[in-house]
């Protein structure tokens, strides 16, 4: 792609978050798109954010389990950023017409108290964390989910050019030393509306959240990025997500590690 189209690009996605009408697939328009393409699109609308004042209050990690790569036909992860804007308290309740199609997934949210960067190990990762914290991450989507013409889904360089689907983040009041609790067996039971809509465990996250922010910093170095020390990392989703029209209300029962909810009116 040119660095025409990465403008472009960016900023159809940026109009789209505006006006909450989704755009039509970048892969289609652009089937030459590559994961470097992806990135700097996302990169471009980090900028035209930043210059906004929005801040940059962490990262998420997307497509981390081997169900979804596969379905996706891929065998890497994805991330996106996490502005000031996105965050929510637990319980909180979500306006109307905030999110185009929002969905909710349940996740092991880590907060940084020293930056990461680099060649990273495990053990790298659990002394730069203050805590670990139940969350959900809202996602939504810019672009459609499936080209109406041809019926192609979207593709990873879709979804991470859209800040990898991105849109929100709840944190639990819960706050838990790195090493308090075996994060591989960590799970949530997620009812919607009453009902047990989901179950899993953090072992579905490239078998160790922990290991979600290895593979993140070293992929940022290679984009001349860093975590930073106070930042939150959204590490994976456990579960599929969960689809969230209005009325909808999502609770994760994470049992001894605390709990986190969610509205949507």
């Amino acid at each position: 792609m040119t660095p025409h189209d990465i403008e472009t690009a960016a900023a159809d996605l940026l109009d789209a978050e505006a006006t909450r009408r989704q755009i039509g697939l970048l892969s289609v328009r652009h089937p030459e798109i590559t994961l470097d393409d992806a990135y700097a699109i996302q990169a471009r609308q980090v900028e035209r954010k930043l210059a906004l004042r929005r801040e940059i209050i962490g990262w998420k990690i997307g497509l981390t389990s081997k169900v979804m790569q596969d379905a996706l036909g891929i065998d890497t992860p994805d991330s996106g950023v996490l502005y000031d804007d996105m965050l929510f308290a637990s319980g909180a309740t979500v306006p109307a017409g905030r999110f185009i199609q929002p969905r909710v997934e349940a996740e092991i949210a880590f907060v940084m108290n020293a930056p990461l960067e680099g060649d990273v190990t495990r053990e790298d990762v659990l002394a730069a964390t203050e805590a670990v914290v139940p969350s959900l991450e809202i996602l939504d989507t810019r672009i459609l989910r499936t080209d109406p013409e041809s019926g192609q889904p979207r593709r990873i360089f879709d979804t991470i050019a859209d800040n990898a689907a991105n849109a929100g983040i709840v944190l639990g009041s819960e706050r838990h030393a790195a090493d308090a609790f075996d994060l591989r067996w960590t799970g949530a039971i997620v009812r919607k509306n009453g009902e047990v809509t989901a179950t899993g465990l953090g072992a579905a996250v490239l078998d160790d959240p922990v290991m979600g922010l290895v593979w993140l910093a070293r992929r940022m170095d290679k984009y001349g990025q860093r975590i930073e020390a106070g930042q939150v990392i959204l590490s994976g989703s456990f579960i599929a997500p969960i689809e969230c029209p209005p009325g909808t209300e999502v609770d994760a029962d994470f049992g001894p590690f605390g709990s986190v909810s969610i509205s949507f009116v």
